[in-house]
């Protein structure tokens, strides 16, 4: 039997499960998968723009100019190492003062489970509250708390029912991007060939989704990258201000994921 170690166990105790209604109304029209929020209200015309971070952030000045040229918030997930690294230390800060959703990915973006057996858990759950409660610790730095971020987005937003559970019984609800664009994907760099995804093929699978899909893109957690490898020239966050201009136009708001008292 594995021992926990104390700090763990009281990090793990105060986690305690959060009522619903402290974290805002929790739709029945809300999309689920595997236990995890990965759509908002689909009845509803908002679009919450996710960014992930742990290596990279060389698209932040892009993204400040866009929220404040077009008056919106973010929702940004980024794991330990990134909160740590002292490069990032203003950038969370800036964030954090402008008042963008600040949230844990994980500490050292552990892969969770298999990629070819989703419902193996490579981690106990020993490991994964203990990942889980790092990422906490370096956010508590910078004065963010599990209460001011519920919110927990998995590492390579790869889970399972089992990483789903714990999530869980620390608290914290699982959330993960809505499928169907490929926008997850401008990370890919041109070395993996057919794997590669342009820019323009996002942007242009963007608006055939909301265009060919009943709900558009309604409750949509449209999830991209704070900034990626080098090897990628073609950033798809430059194309950010023109696709934000196109669904504005076509009616969609844009939310930071909230918790009402």
């Amino acid at each position: 039997m594995h021992r926990i170690p104390i700090l763990l166990l009281l990090f793990v105790s105060s986690f305690k499960q959060i009522p619903s209604q402290e974290l805002g109304d929790f739709s029945l029209n809300y999309t689920y998968y595997k236990g995890a929020i990965i759509r908002m209200d689909s009845t509803q015309k908002n679009i919450y723009l996710f960014f992930t971070g742990h290596e990279f952030a060389d698209g932040y000045k892009t993204l400040m100019d866009i929220f404040n040229k077009h008056k919106i918030k973010g929702n940004f997930f980024f794991t330990g190492d990134f909160y740590r690294n002292q490069n990032f230390a203003g950038i969370i800060n800036e964030l954090k003062n402008e008042g963008h959703y600040l949230g844990a990915h994980s500490d050292k973006h552990l892969l969770y489970a298999p990629w070819d057996n989703r419902d193996s858990t490579l981690v106990s759950f020993e490991q994964f509250s203990r990942d889980v409660f790092n990422n906490y610790a370096e956010m508590k730095k910078f004065d963010i708390t599990k209460d001011d971020a519920p919110f927990f987005l998995p590492p390579f937003e790869w889970f399972n029912d089992t990483i789903s559970k714990w999530t869980k019984q620390l608290g914290l609800h699982l959330t993960n991007f809505t499928p169907g664009t490929s926008a997850n994907q401008d990370w890919s760099i041109p070395e993996l060939g057919k794997g590669y995804y342009s820019s323009d093929t996002i942007f242009a699978r963007i608006l055939k989704f909301e265009q060919l899909n009943k709900d558009g893109l309604n409750g949509f957690l449209l999830l991209t990258h704070i900034g990626t490898d080098p090897r990628r020239t073609d950033k798809f966050y430059n194309r950010l201000d023109e696709l934000i201009t196109e669904l504005k136009r076509r009616g969609y708001s844009f939310k930071r994921l909230m918790i009402e008292n």
